[in-house]
């Protein structure tokens, strides 16, 4: 056995080995969760962008809105902006989990700790810091992704005559992309801040806390268990995701208008608008299938 070799086995793998198993391993994960749960991400962005048509909105709730897409588009129509979706996760995550990391060790040598016992305002700024260079990445995702789930409930899209036995209009993300150019692209950037920034200050930290707090009382002190950090994660997640849902829903409203002239002239514009037509309730569309 050679002296590198007894050194990597004394040592373990190096930080960045561990960073890309990391990466890696949070790709895939983002890849299979968006998959699994992209029904609910239609449901929620077409009750966030729905809007009152004769006084009444077009979904009750989030099952009515489930059955009515799946009755006028079928199942593929609960899939529309999937693979937009697919292709920016990797970076999204990539670009979270490995901020997040770097911020995490740099914290917890200064703190003079390990970081998973991260005191919470570090964790706190580490996450914030992660949720700001993901928006890089997350934004043209997201704009892409939210334009082809309501392109069905576009009032262009629904025609009348000889439009209309031919159905809407085929939307295509490349088609979304070349038509919104760079700058088009990146729409709606302060409310995705405002949504991920606080969402990972938010999540980052409690998630440590609570799988932390949840190996100590199931199993003692140690690093947390595989269990124990997927507990931590969903509970940390429901209180982060419910937080920011607001800003998700002025977001969607931005991102969704493919015009020209577009309908708000900006975040403070669309959110004041949402209150007066729609009353402080509207901000929390989508809560729970979110």
């Amino acid at each position: 056995m050679t002296t590198k070799e007894a050194s990597f086995q004394a040592d373990g793998p190096s930080a960045g080995v561990k960073l890309m198993a990391k990466l890696g391993n949070g790709a895939i994960a983002g890849v299979t969760g968006v998959s699994i749960i992209f029904p609910l991400d239609m449901v929620k962005t077409r009750l966030q962008n729905q809007k009152p048509v004769g006084g009444k909105m077009p979904y009750s709730g989030g099952i009515d809105c489930f059955r009515q897409i799946l009755r006028g588009e079928g199942v593929r129509g609960l899939y529309r902006g999937l693979v937009p979706n697919l292709a920016g996760v990797t970076p999204e995550k990539a670009i979270k989990l490995a901020v997040n990391d770097i911020m995490r060790g740099v914290l917890a040598q200064r703190a003079g700790t390990s970081p998973e016992r991260l005191p919470v305002m570090y964790g706190a700024l580490a996450g914030a810091t992660a949720g700001l260079c993901q928006v890089i990445a997350t934004n043209p995702m997201e704009i892409v992704k939210i334009q082809m789930q309501v392109a069905a409930t576009n009032p262009v899209a629904v025609g009348t005559g000889a439009a209309a036995m031919a159905g809407p209009p085929r939307v295509t993300a490349m088609g979304i992309v070349r038509d919104l150019g760079l700058r088009g692209l990146y729409k709606g950037t302060t409310a995705t801040l405002l949504r991920d920034v606080p969402f990972s200050l938010l999540f980052f930290p409690l998630q440590a806390l609570f799988a932390q707090k949840i190996q100590d009382r199931m199993y003692g002190e140690g690093k947390p268990a595989t269990l124990c950090v997927l507990a931590g994660s969903t509970v940390a997640g429901v209180f982060a995701a419910a937080a920011v849902t607001p800003a998700d829903v002025i977001k969607t409203r931005l991102q969704s208008s493919s015009q020209p002239s577009p309908p708000y002239r900006n975040m403070t514009d669309c959110a004041r608008r949402i209150l007066q037509s729609e009353g402080p309730m509207a901000f929390f569309k989508g809560t729970v299938p979110r």
